[in-house]
Order: structure tokens, then sequence, then C-alpha cells
């Protein structure tokens, strides 16, 4: 796999490391279009690239193209990069500077300011400049929707440029909603290219690198139209720009695939990885669930979608995207990173992948149903012990025995008890396993009993990977039997708890796996807030609802209002209303795409005005903000969808 990162010198034709080479200005790192090699040295390269791909069983980082943003290496061989993103207004240059220092010093490595038009890219430069002058070298992006004239702008004030394939031109067809023909399709991509190409060329004089930003939200209605709101849409987005890219030989690219939707955002990512990889692209990847929220729902959600792509070993740069101040998505985020690269040269985990789940479309493992667990059934939840529970679990989990709602009493059995399972008569058996103990013999006992619940145990240093080859194993010996998740922390800290819990269980139910989840902690964290943390990490990962969803964003210099005040008012008031998802959105730019399957949507619209959306219909605009959160919940009583 390192000879993959080896790339040939420009004079004395060796190989030289990867890091310290120009090697993303060579032309055979894309084979798919430049196709007459000089010697077998660029083939054996273009081989060796090919060759990685998800393991699912054993950990190992995706090679991927080194860029340079600034003095910053991204990609290749340089640990995962951790991101932030202002949410002051970009032309207020002293509170910019001061919250970037701020992040600077929580350990962020690159900065991104939103920038709407030519004055905000102007104040970004100042910015920059000032930053500067304080001897903070860390590079800065400038955001881009809807502004081209911006992009070119910010180009040449600071280091990155990131700009949306969904809104970087306007459509041709602007009011009509008629199918695009192909001609239609062909000629708006046309305008794409005589808009894009000139922006790189300006890329390539500065230095600048890009990021091309894919957001479910913001899908062109060209891609919509062509695709559906899908992961192909997306995907299909990105590559046309990579395919302008590659043309003008441009490799200073950063992709992103982002989106609230947790299962869509992994699938997406697998699927364009998947899409590169057939023609040979290895360009970085930024990863992020975009609107996760706050708190516990908002560390849970981020650790859920970026945990399972890390645990794939994709991604060089995340950014966790939180509604709280920026720095504080900092130890989020590098607390995620390290905690997975501690699988790195973990004991192989020798397995053989099932081919019956799709890594790209969400389809859950077919499993008997036992009482209330597997089939159609949502998933259980085990807590460790009794407590005053605000989501009441479906199990308790005492002295060796599990607890149902009823107070009806079963054994746990180990491996080594099947005899004794044999004589149970009791409706529901639960067998403690883990990996190793799956046997042949245990294979074939266990597709003959229907009455057997596994509570799946690891202790391996990759418990993701030997969780998963537990499943595939089941799925390649057509065993049907369902099994409960079950993971073991000791830990002190909330936060701590929920990040790496939900990186370690929430990809799992993202693959289609689990019945169920057991969450046990043995530090000082109450039992109550176990148990909240696995039903959290149940309703990331869109396996069960159990609570009001709110899909709130980070907030930028967009922003029409205090994100964070009217996040905590709105779940004051409305955080019964278990079932219901409600979107709060700093302003239009991804708003109403990003709540797409939103109930009811709470949208800036200019400053101090809200707008208010049922579904994707805006039935209320303009409101008054202080009056916008009352008239939002008469909004959700006049549809019926309030309950006290």
């Amino acid at each position: 796999m390192f000879i993959s990162f080896l790339v040939l010198n420009d004079n004395s034709r060796k190989f030289v490391p990867y890091s310290n080479s120009r090697s993303f200005y060579y032309p055979f790192a894309f084979p798919s279009i430049y196709t007459k090699f000089v010697d077998n040295q660029q083939i054996i390269i273009y081989i060796l690239f090919q060759m990685w791909k998800v393991n699912h069983f054993n950990y190992s980082r995706r090679p991927s193209d080194t860029i340079r943003i600034g003095n910053l290496l991204m990609g290749g061989s340089q640990p995962v990069r951790i991101q932030s993103m202002a949410n002051t207004d970009t032309n207020d240059i002293e509170n910019s500077v001061a919250q970037c220092l701020r992040i600077v010093e929580a350990g962020g490595e690159l900065v991104r300011f939103t920038t709407q038009g030519i004055r905000e890219a102007e104040s970004a430069g100042k910015i920059h400049a000032l930053l500067r002058e304080q001897g903070c070298e860390i590079p800065l992006v400038a955001d881009i929707h809807f502004n081209a004239n911006a992009a070119d702008v910010a180009a040449t004030k600071v280091e990155k440029v990131r700009i949306n394939p969904g809104n970087y031109v306007g459509s041709i067809k602007i009011g009509d909603n008629s199918d695009y023909t192909d001609e239609e399709f062909q000629r708006e991509y046309q305008k794409i290219r005589e808009r894009f190409i000139p922006f790189l060329k300006t890329c390539k004089q500065f230095g600048t690198s890009i990021r091309i930003g894919v957001n479910h939200g913001s899908l062109s209605e060209r891609m919509m139209n062509r695709f559906g709101d899908t992961s192909r849409g997306m995907v299909e987005s990105c590559m046309e720009f990579l395919q302008i890219c590659s043309e003008q030989d441009f490799r200073n690219v950063v992709i992103s695939m982002k989106t609230s939707n947790t299962v869509m955002m992994v699938q997406t990512v697998r699927l364009l990885v998947d899409e590169m990889e057939k023609v040979g692209l290895h360009y970085p990847l930024h990863l992020g669930v975009t609107e996760a929220g706050d708190g516990e729902d908002g560390r849970i959600k981020s650790a859920v979608g970026i945990g399972a792509l890390l645990s794939d070993g994709i991604g060089d740069t995340i950014r966790v995207s939180l509604s709280e101040d920026p720095e504080a998505e900092i130890p989020v985020a590098k607390l995620l990173v390290s905690y997975v690269s501690e699988r790195k040269n973990h004991p192989i985990i020798q397995a053989e992948e099932s081919l019956k789940l799709s890594k790209y479309s969400y389809s859950k493992r077919k499993t008997q149903n036992i009482n209330n667990i597997g089939g159609d059934n949502v998933p259980v939840v085990l807590a460790p012990a009794n407590g005053n529970f605000n989501i009441v679990p479906d199990y308790i989990y005492i002295n060796g025995k599990v607890i149902n709602v009823d107070d009806q009493s079963y054994p746990v059995y180990k491996a080594s008890d099947i005899e004794g399972i044999k004589k149970d008569s009791e409706k529901i058996k639960f067998l403690s396993l883990t990996y190793s103990d799956l046997s042949l013999e245990m294979l074939a006992f266990l597709k003959l009993s229907l009455d057997v619940v596994i509570l799946l145990e690891t202790q391996h240093q990759n418990g993701v990977g030997e969780q998963r080859a537990f499943f595939h194993s089941l799925m390649n010996a057509d065993c049907t039997t369902p099994v409960i998740i079950c993971r073991t922390y000791k830990e002190n800290d909330l936060q701590k708890l929920q990040i790496l819990s939900a990186a370690d269980i929430g990809v799992l139910f993202i693959d289609g796996f689990g019945d169920g989840v057991f969450l046990q902690n043995e530090g000082t964290i109450s039992v109550e807030e176990v148990n909240s943390v696995a039903f959290g990490i149940l309703q990331a990962a869109r396996a069960r609802v159990s609570k009001t969803e709110f899909i709130s964003c980070p907030g930028c210099g967009r922003t029409m209002f205090n994100l964070q005040t009217v996040v905590a008012r709105i779940k004051a008031k409305t955080s019964h209303l278990t079932g219901l998802k409600i979107g709060i959105m700093g302003c239009i730019v991804n708003g109403i795409g990003e709540m797409a399957d939103a109930d009811y949507g709470y949208v800036g619209a200019g400053r101090g005005k809200v707008s208010l959306y049922r579904k994707k219909i805006c039935l209320e605009r303009n409101i008054p903000e202080d009056q916008a959160v009352e008239k939002l919940i008469e909004l959700i009583k006049s549809n019926g969808d309030w309950h006290d």
C-alpha cells in the first residue's frame, strides 16, 4: 500500500516519497484521461492506486492525492485535517479575526468564511492580511453560493475557495418545469464550463485550491430533473466538475458530499469514491454532516455519519457542524479522528464479504421475528440497569438476566452453554457471543434455533470491523438470527461517550445490521444518560425515532437571526413532539433542500425576518423574528401535529 504513495521525480526519473513530490501535477495519476504511458513505471503506479478498496473488516486509509492549501498539505500520508467555519459577518473584520484566532487556539487547521458577494471576498482578504500581521498562518477558505464573480475575487485573496455545483451558475430553464432534453442538459453543462474554466485559471495563477462541495439540499434543477433527489444525482453533479478540472490539468481539489441524512451521506460518499476509483481519480475528501444540530444530538449525529466513513478509511479533512460557537466543533472533530485512527495496525480480521447488502442503498439484514426483536420491528434498546428514564428502554440487564417491561426475566447464556439453551423453555433465549465463537457448529445451531437472540460483544482493537465480520458471516450462512449490538466503555465524560459509541455503533445500523443496541459504561455517567445516548444513536442512524428531530444549521455570516437562541427556544417548546422533524435554518441557501423531509421549517428570510414552511411549501413569509416561534407553534397546532 505504501508504494502507492511514490511518484516519478521530474529529473532523475526515480521514485520519490509522495509527500515530498509535486505528484498532483502528473498526468498519469488520471489514466482514464491520459492513456498513453511513457514507460512501465507509470503503468505500475496506476495499478497500485487501483488496488485499494474499502475493507469492511480491516482498517486502512484510502490513498489520495496530496494537495497544498497555503502552507498546509492535505491528503496522501498527511493526517486528517480539522476545520471549522466562522459564524461572524465576514464584513465585521475585527470580530472575524478574533473568532478565527479562537478556532486556531482550539486546534483548527482551516477556517472558512461565508462570501456572499465581492464585498465579502474583499473582506476575507482583509481578514487574511490581519491574521498574517498577528503571526497566524492558518489557511482561509471562502464559501461561495450563487455568485461566481465572488469566487473569482476570492481566489486572489485566500488559499482555498469552496464552490457549490448546485448553484454555481443559473439554470437555462428558469420557470420551466418540463424535463431537460439531452440537448438542454448538455447546453447547461457548456454554460458551466464557460464560467468554471476561467475561475480555474485564476486559481492556478494564484496557487489557490478549491473544494467542490455538493450539498443534497442545493442540487441543481438540472440534476434533480435527470437523477432525482438521489445519491446518484449528487455524484453526477460532482463528477462533471471533476471532469473539467482534469481536462484543465487542475489537481488542487478537495471534494465534499454533504447532507443532513446520515445514511444518504455515507452511501453517497461511498458511491463517489467508487466512481472516482473506476476512472483513476484520487482527490482528497472533506467529510461532514450538515445541519447536525447542537448538544447531544449534534455530536451523536456527526459522529455517526463522519465516523462511519472514517471507519471505512475514507476522509482527509472533517468539519463537525454544530449549532454552537465554531470553536466548540474542534474538540469533537479531534476526538473523532483520534479515536478511529487508533485502529491502525490492528490484528487482522479474517472474513468473507457478503454481497447480499449494497453499500450504496439501504436495506436491512433479514432476521426472524422473536417477540419484539428482529423481523420488521424497530431496533430495541437494552439498558444496563434500572433508572428514571426519559425514554423507557425495551429491556433491562441486571445480574446476568434480561428483563422486559412486564418484569419477565430471561437468562443470558454463553457460547459454552448451548446444552442449557436447548433445555430452556422460555420464548426468548439470549446468547452472548463474539466473532471468535462463530464456528461452523455454532452457525448450524443458530440456523435451527428460532428463539435465540444474540448479544454481540467485542473487545477487538477494531470492534467495528470484527462486528461487521460477524454479520457478514451470518449472511453468508443464510442465518437470520436477530443480533443486538453490544459495546462497553469506561468513560467519565458524557460527550466522549456520545462520540465514541456513535462512531462504533452507528455505522453498523447504517450498513443495515443490528436488531438492537446494548450500551454499557463502567465510568461515572448515569444509566439515564447512557440510555439517552443509545436512543440517540438509533435516531441519528435513522433506525428508530424516539424523540423530536431538530435539523439545525451551524450558522455562518449569512444567518439572519441568533441561531443558538432560537434553537434553544424551539427545543424548549417542542421537544415533547416525538417523531416530528423541525428544520431551523439561518438562511435560504440550503434551507429548503436540507430540511426537505422535515415536517416544519423555520428559515431566515432577511434581517429579523423568518419564513415558515410545511414540508417544502412556504406558508408564511417575512414574519418578525420576535413572533416567529409562536407562529411556528400555531402552524403545528393547526395541522393537528401538536399534543401536550
